[in-house]
């Protein structure tokens, strides 16, 4: 049978402890998730991923991959485990179902079923907990703003019979106000069931906030590009600019500089307990010359007007 370097699979060393395991489980889960990634071949790549997943997270299991990495026979002829390894093992105890949909050589290393110590005429129920799992929610900008009930569809992996199949499940879930981009929420009990009695799973909800086409996002504030006609910067003006909430007036004052940013309390993000401004920042946009007319006032503006641009040159000119 073909041997599995678990390791390897989830990218991650020998010495990893169990935060760095599941954090490349979790990065490379939403890169291979069948629901997420629509390529072909990421169905098996995601159950691989998973399979790693299930054996370096537990101490048990890791334990006795480690003692088959270091005395078992990985040759291109197919994995061998080291002679007697199997009869001075005690079998996992684990559910067969569950691990049903895992590989040949999982279930050769793990998936005896019952440790025949606790064996007296009838086998000794196992209970373990359900996987969790794990889904992605999009939102917009505006609706981080305030409380949301969102509806979230996912797929939910269910053993019958020695198969895995999947369901599709769907929970209309509050979201808080002022949520993250790359936030996770854990929804307790909503993923896979356990078996024998044992509690089912967590579903763990990826918030990814997308990009909105005006403003940029600076922790908890927000940051606008506003154009001007140069004469609008030059003699002052008045501007109506859009937040994510309504609309406001800004003053802009006589002679007013590209770059000048202006502040607008309380129009940024809400961040749970803080509440963020809208910095809008002026861009002085050249109109193309379009016209006879239009020339001559260029022209006459810069006959009459004394201003140097480049004064502050000075000795270096």
């Amino acid at each position: 049978m073909e041997f599995k370097d678990y390791y390897k699979i989830l990218g991650v060393s020998k010495k990893a402890d169990v935060k760095d395991i599941k954090t490349a489980y979790r990065k490379l889960a939403r890169k291979y998730h069948p629901d997420l990634n629509p390529s072909e071949g990421v169905g098996e790549k995601f159950k691989e991923i998973a399979e790693a997943y299930e054996v370096l997270k537990d101490a048990g299991r890791r334990a006795k991959f480690d003692e088959i990495l270091e005395y078992g026979d990985q040759s291109s002829q197919g994995f061998q485990p080291p002679p007697g390894w199997q009869q001075n093992q005690h079998a996992y105890q684990g559910d067969p179902n569950a691990d049903a949909h895992f590989s040949d050589f999982f279930n050769s290393i793990f998936n005896g079923g019952f440790d025949q110590s606790h064996f007296h005429g009838q086998a000794q129920q196992h209970h373990s907990r359900g996987q969790d799992v794990e889904t992605e929610l999009a939102m917009s900008l505006q609706e981080t703003l305030h409380q949301q009930i969102k509806t979230v569809h996912f797929q939910l992996p269910v053993s019958e019979g020695g198969k895995t199949h999947h369901i599709k499940k769907q929970l209309n879930i509050k979201i808080p106000q002022g949520v993250i981009n790359g936030e996770r929420i854990r929804l307790k009990g909503q993923g896979k069931p356990g078996y024998g009695g044992g509690e089912p799973g967590d579903l763990y909800l990826h918030i990814r906030v997308n990009s909105h086409p005006l403003f940029d996002v600076k922790k908890h504030d927000l940051v606008l590009t506003l154009p001007l006609a140069p004469w609008e910067a030059a003699l002052g003006t008045k501007v109506t600019v859009p937040t994510l909430d309504g609309k406001v007036t800004l003053t802009i004052a006589a002679n007013t500089q590209s770059g000048t940013k202006l502040r607008v309390k309380g129009k940024g993000l809400k961040r749970k307990d803080k509440l963020g401004d809208l910095f809008v920042v002026i861009n002085v946009i050249i109109p193309p010359v379009s016209n006879d007319k239009a020339t001559q006032l260029w022209q006459e503006l810069a006959k009459n007007s004394a201003f140097d641009p480049r004064v502050s040159w000075g000795e270096y000119l």
